[in-house]
């Protein structure tokens, strides 16, 4: 077995806190044209409920997709492991043959048999490195991808209200998308404290993520009239209204409504990024 990689982050989760980030990756292409349809949790903490979720909310879009929670400390792998029990003993919400399992690994990814991964989702876990990390583990994480899968680096908030992620492939990261809980939204730079590790520090003049912060406060002020219609209304107004303004807005307005934004990257991009 490889040596484990990296170290032992904080563990923090909560039921239902990653499910933005769990209905998005159900609409990857990947999933649906995979001949090994599985998806690992990296880091998922303290307990093994997001992996659990995570199988549950995708096999609406592929019933045999495989979860595989990944963790580096020992201790939370037996916590999950005994869940897992519970679950096959049909003592909890979820199915009892739920394809989920747990293992011991970080970084290097572990599987058995050459496998890949279709997706490695990494929530939660890069945002406690130091930036000058996140590179380097990007590069080796997409190494252990399916041709076409897709590794996502993202944050949230404790009660997932507020998230934000980048979809990185073999050919380096493609989009930043950016999901609100628009009922309770202030404003929309409020994000700027969950985005990922390698964005978090670069909301500062001069760099794109900033203006892309101040863009999206202008013009969620501009439409504040419409929030007599209620908040999805004001949100799409000011999303076609960033589009409008050269934006390279991605998606529709279907995904606008849940309060998600996404841009490719290289329009958010650190000014000093290289991907090779």
């Amino acid at each position: 077995m490889p040596a484990v990689v990296g170290t032992v982050t904080r563990g923090t989760t909560n039921t239902n806190r990653l499910r933005r980030i769990d209905r998005w990756i159900a609409t990857l292409p990947i999933l649906r044209y995979s001949v090994d349809p599985l998806v690992v949790d990296l880091g998922y903490g303290a307990s093994g409920v997001t992996a659990l979720e995570l199988h549950q909310r995708l096999t609406s879009a592929r019933a045999d997709v495989e979860v595989l929670g990944i963790e580096i400390e020992p201790g939370r792998v037996r916590t999950a492991t005994e869940q897992l029990r519970a679950v096959r003993a049909g003592q909890t919400g979820f199915a009892q043959d739920a394809r989920v399992g747990f293992a011991l690994g970080g970084f290097e990814v572990p599987l058995p048999d050459d496998r890949r991964a279709a997706v490695i989702r990494a929530f939660n876990v890069l945002r406690q490195y130091d930036e000058g990390a996140v590179l380097p583990a990007w590069r080796r994480l997409v190494t252990r991808l399916q041709p076409g899968g897709v590794l996502i680096d993202g944050t949230c908030d404790e009660i997932g209200r507020i998230a934000s992620w980048v979809d990185v492939g073999a050919d380096g990261p493609r989009h930043l998308t950016i999901s609100l809980r628009l009922a309770s939204l202030e404003w929309p730079s409020t994000v700027a404290e969950r985005l990922p590790k390698i964005l978090i520090h670069r909301n500062v003049d001069g760099e794109l993520v900033h203006q892309l912060m101040a863009d999206l406060d202008r013009h969620w002020q501009y439409n504040a009239a419409l929030a007599t219609y209620g908040a999805t209304q004001r949100w799409l107004a000011t999303v076609q209204g960033l589009k409008d303004a050269g934006w390279p807005v991605q998606a529709g307005r279907t995904r606008w409504k849940l309060g998600e934004l996404t841009v490719p990257w290289a329009s958010v991009a650190p000014r000093d990024f290289a991907w090779a």
